[in-house]
């Protein structure tokens, strides 16, 4: 017996040194144990709140379990003590009702004044619109002027040998995005999201703020960011094969940083349109093709197009990919009710669906000596 007791001392002992260890080489960070405090104002007051209920409850059980040890050592058998019989207490009963009640209103009041905050999205600089994918995010900026509007995806660009342990892990593997959405700093943005598909959930924990994506409804959540700098988070529902590849990423610039940024995009958005009209050759196709692909259709149907079978079908000479090109476009611009096959006529330009499907027609031994432009598209699309 005595030496069980050791050993288990030992232990113990190992453990907190263990523990202590780690705190001590920073293995374990204070902010790994607790909520993250954030840059918002209503991050830091979610953070203010979260601590204030902690407390309260750290002395609701320190009184309760202290009031309970103290009766069972003073009140012990061993003790002499015999127990009391009694039916009821009055008195006792209206306390432990009315005590309760008045520290659930002491509570209640200052969490009501942070939701209050929390949903007050009035008065807003700018507006984005947050659209979840299966596994991705496109934001849209929404102007009054229609002219300078834009959107484009943000999607994972960890390398898949990362993904699969093929290589070491980067700093911030599972976190990096090809383009993040940008805002700019000390302005009130507010952020409409929704879901294409199945409900994902819009998180940036140094902001402060998480919404359900919801396919068919818009729910609203605002942020002012006094510190510029890159913040990230991570889709919090599970969506899916790839729930844990979309992460949000978002960078706060300073205001004429954006400017110039958003003046860009507005510029590429416009070069963008004008590539629906020309023609492209086999070389040019096949190169925006495989960009397309691998950003869009490779996570279901595999860099090598081998597909996840029967979920995600192949394309290595499937009927799809060497059969008629209209029927090939249109399932990419439909997509096919019931299974995971998205339509990505709103998703992608005319020319980037035709550089895909001419990718897809001539790579991993497909072969249909045809070229798909940009304008094979547009008849696809208008003979739906």
């Amino acid at each position: 017996m005595s030496v069980n007791k050791h050993c288990t001392g030992i232990r113990r002992l190992r453990t907190a040194a263990g523990v202590m260890s780690m705190l001590a080489s920073g293995l374990v960070a204070a902010d790994e144990l607790n909520m993250r405090v954030g840059v918002t104002d209503i991050s830091r007051q979610v953070y203010d709140l979260h601590m204030l209920i902690l407390w309260i409850c750290v002395v609701i059980g320190a009184v309760v379990f202290g009031a309970m040890f103290w009766s069972i050592i003073h009140h012990r058998r061993s003790a002499g003590y015999q127990a009391a019989h009694f039916h009821e207490n009055t008195r006792l009963e209206i306390a432990w009702t009315i005590v309760p009640t008045l520290i659930l209103i002491a509570m209640c009041i200052p969490a009501t004044r942070v939701l209050v905050a929390m949903y007050d999205t009035g008065g807003e600089d700018m507006t984005v619109e947050v659209r979840g994918y299966q596994w991705k995010w496109q934001y849209k900026y929404l102007d009054e002027d229609f002219d300078r509007t834009f959107s484009f995806f943000s999607t994972l660009t960890t390398p898949i040998e990362e993904r699969h342990n093929l290589s070491a892990k980067g700093e911030h593997y599972l976190l990096e995005v090809d383009e993040p959405l940008r805002i700019p700093v000390n302005k009130k943005v507010r952020f409409l999201v929704t879901s294409e598909d199945v409900i994902h959930a819009w998180w940036v924990p140094d902001f402060g703020i998480k919404r359900d994506a919801v396919p068919g409804m818009l729910n609203e959540l605002w942020a002012i960011v006094p510190e510029p700098g890159v913040y990230r988070g991570q889709c919090t529902e599970l969506c899916g094969k790839d729930h844990g590849f979309m992460p949000v990423v978002v960078e706060v610039m300073p205001q004429a940083d954006f400017d110039a940024w958003y003046a860009s995009k507005l510029v590429a958005e416009q070069e963008r349109q004008q590539l629906e009209s020309m023609v492209f050759t086999h070389e040019e196709l096949m190169t925006q093709g495989e960009a397309v692909y691998t950003k869009f259709c490779a996570s279901c149907h595999q860099p090598n197009g081998q597909g996840v079978p029967p979920v995600f079908p192949s394309l290595v000479g499937s009927k799809v990919a060497t059969g008629p090109r209209d029927d090939h476009i249109r399932l990419v611009l439909n997509g096919v009710t019931g299974t995971s096959m998205q339509a990505f006529s709103g998703q992608l330009s005319k020319a980037e669906l035709a550089a895909v499907v001419h990718f897809e027609r001539h790579s991993w031994g497909n072969n249909t000596d045809d070229l798909t432009q940009p304008v094979d598209v547009a008849n696809a699309a208008a003979s739906n």
